[in-house]
């Protein structure tokens, strides 16, 4: 089916994140501290279920995420976060979107406005970016974790729901609408699958080539961003990644 694989991007930056383990897990804590907040039971919380998927998906210890849970139940003082997006152009003319949670909007917005401008970007006014992507479900299963045929994966995700899937030598790539992933992400999973990755994400509806002259730029001011504390997702219309 069609569409533009997020996967070889993924694993890039899982490699680059091997190295900074520590920090990828205290981004995925303070996700599960905020969705936590309306309730530790990820049975009755949907939005904790979620980012509990992807923190596992992400090898976060158990201990880590229920320590985080219990955070968020014993309501501490002093850990309030406001989720805020920036949006932009890097390098090049190639839109970026930036996603974070934040106990002091200031700096987050200096930090980001500094990764931008710094590099070659430009932050833009909300909506000047946002338009190009749209909400998705997202799951990736190995071919190495499959005993089903192409044909016979594509089938069964179809019928549990998924609107687009990307196949490649190495994995499957499911996207879902929003209010479907967790119906597929279950009937996929009691058909006894396994996901490499298990996420809501921001899916560009066109692409953006980065000039090769750009592109140690437009790196770097990635790099940048993802490596800030405040920041928990950084999404790009590039179609180098």
């Amino acid at each position: 089916m069609a569409g533009h694989s997020k996967w070889k991007n993924i694993q890039g930056r899982k490699n680059a994140q091997d190295s900074k383990r520590a920090k990828v897990f205290q981004k995925l804590a303070k996700e599960i501290y905020v969705a936590a907040k309306s309730g530790a039971d990820p049975a009755l919380n949907p939005a904790l279920r979620l980012v509990m998927d992807k923190a596992k998906a992400a090898n976060m210890p158990n201990d880590n995420m229920e320590r985080a849970i219990q955070k968020a139940a014993g309501n501490q003082a002093g850990e309030n976060y406001d989720e805020i997006s920036y949006e932009g152009y890097g390098p090049g003319g190639v839109a970026v979107l930036v996603h974070a949670l934040t106990d002091n909007k200031n700096r987050t917005g200096t930090n980001v406005r500094v990764a931008f401008n710094k590099n070659g970007g430009s932050l833009g006014e909300t909506g000047s970016v946002a338009y190009m992507f749209n909400r998705k479900g997202y799951l990736v299963v190995l071919r190495e974790n499959l005993d089903l045929s192409e044909d016979e994966f594509i089938l069964l995700a179809i019928e549990a729901g998924a609107e687009d899937i990307i196949t490649s030598d190495e994995a499957f790539e499911v996207f879902t609408a929003p209010a479907d992933f967790t119906v597929v992400k279950d009937e996929l999973e009691q058909a006894g699958l396994k996901f490499e990755a298990a996420e809501l994400t921001m899916q560009p509806t066109l692409y953006q080539e980065v000039p090769e002259n750009k592109r140690a730029e437009f790196d770097k001011m990635i790099s940048i961003l993802e490596d800030d504390d405040d920041v928990q997702e950084v999404y790009t219309n590039s179609n180098n990644d």
